[in-house]
């Protein structure tokens, strides 16, 4: 299949053709070859109409963790034959059993010119020379997103993970212009600067432009402006996307800090509601679970997958850059949310309580020892640098938490430097029960 060239500047009406003729020949080949989806579907006239797809059940992660347990390595969604599969890589295993992700020469390609588009509208030109700081180890961070910088025409310089201190040299002598890496690991090399370089301050390696993914938390105006303050870059969320489905397919632009959807002419999205599993209207002011259906994929097409990610769809007219695209935020995803006393918290929400403290990191955990229902919320929160343990700190992060969120919560303070900073995905929830 061919891609549309600027779809990102294409009004709805314009696309939608395009959309449907696309369905209809990716409809066929999942209905002849996608041995799950012909389970999944029977008693099901898959629709003609794209606007009818709310016809199908949906799909789940745990159906395709369940299809891989029983025909490994890719499942029985695999939709071409074993010699069709170019690459595979694996998802980080972040929210439960790591998958195998099969992707065909063209699967590769698509997803390289939509990562791009997202890079591209993230600031990234021909003329930055731009480290990629992500797992190189099967993870689709790695290699797909070095090929997707690649697309933007950048010099992109593969350094991925580990040995910190030769990447801050490795900055220092090619005079790398932007990052690309996780928006926790600038404190990973904070850290390190501050003990390795004393001399040296985060600014002075000359980073222009930060491209960040992997993990929420960017959409945090507290975070961006620490991150600005100490690095003297502009922090831009380059990369958003679902591993089963998709590695990148929406980003901000240079002037709207919420997400460009940049892959309609490659994936459909729908809006859900999380609990009813009701369609939800797409349009602006709905909020809701995300929902993907490929276009165009070969190896491993998905239909009415649930992305676990919930979703406020802010815009859906024309922003300041020219792109007609809509524009979301992400509120957090369905398996981190916690419910206190009827509540329901993501990470992302605490995490701008979090970041409003100037005596705190900024790192913190959601600690949950038992199984719901929760009363309160069990946080561990990290004191900044120089700060010594005091009760009416974590009073007032309580009470913070209690007015802005509503939610009685129980703060554990630890010393600077206590919680374990990783070069990859940043576990925020942890369950011990």
């Amino acid at each position: 299949m061919s891609l549309l060239n600027n779809t990102e500047y294409m009004r709805a009406d314009e696309l939608f053709p395009h959309q449907q003729a696309a369905w209809h020949k990716q409809r066929d080949y999942v209905l002849s070859r996608s041995d799950l989806f012909q389970k999944l579907w029977l008693g099901h006239q898959p629709p003609k109409d794209l606007r009818d797809l709310a016809e199908l059940p949906l799909s789940s992660k745990a159906e395709l963790r369940l299809s891989q347990e029983r025909h490994p390595p890719f499942g029985d969604y695999l939709a071409s034959p074993k010699s069709g599969v170019s690459r595979l890589h694996r998802t980080s295993g972040t929210t439960g059993q790591a998958m195998n992700l099969a992707m065909s020469a063209s699967d590769c390609h698509i997803t390289e010119v939509i990562g791009g588009r997202c890079q591209s509208a993230a600031g990234l030109t021909a003329e930055h020379t731009v480290v990629h700081c992500l797992n190189y180890q099967m993870w689709m961070g790695g290699l797909t997103d070095h090929l997707t910088l690649e697309k933007t025409g950048a010099t992109v310089v593969p350094f991925g993970v580990g040995n910190t201190e030769l990447l801050i040299r490795t900055i220092q002598e090619v005079g790398a212009t932007a990052i690309s890496c996780t928006p926790s690991y600038p404190a990973v090399l904070e850290r390190v600067i501050a003990e390795h370089f004393p001399k040296l301050q985060p600014a002075d390696l000359g980073l222009q432009l930060g491209l960040f993914g992997g993990e929420p938390g960017l959409d945090d105006p507290q975070l961006r402006a620490k991150i600005q303050d100490t690095w003297g870059l502009e922090p831009r969320n380059a990369n958003y996307g679902v591993s089963d489905v998709f590695c990148n397919f929406a980003a901000q632009c240079v002037h709207d800090t919420r997400l460009h959807y940049v892959a309609a002419d490659v994936l459909y999205p729908e809006l859900i509601d999380p609990d009813s599993e009701q369609p939800l209207p797409f349009q602006a002011g709905q909020e809701g679970e995300l929902v993907l259906t490929h276009l165009a994929r070969d190896c491993q097409p998905l239909v009415r997958f649930r992305t676990g990610d919930i979703i406020a769809l802010d815009e859906t007219g024309a922003c300041e850059c020219g792109r007609l695209t809509s524009r979301f935020r992400v509120v957090g995803r369905s398996d981190d949310m916690v419910v206190v006393r009827g509540l329901n918290l993501f990470p992302t929400m605490v995490a701008a309580v979090v970041n409003s403290f100037d005596e705190l990191s900024g790192d913190y955990r959601i600690t949950l020892s038992t199984p719901p229902p929760y009363d309160f919320l069990p946080l561990q929160v990290e004191l900044s640098e120089g700060q010594k343990v005091d009760d009416s700190v974590s009073l007032a992060v309580e009470q913070r938490l209690k007015s802005k969120l509503g939610a009685t919560a129980k703060v554990t303070l630890l010393p600077a430097n206590s919680l374990p900073k990783t070069d990859g995905k940043t576990k925020r929830v942890i369950r011990s029960y």
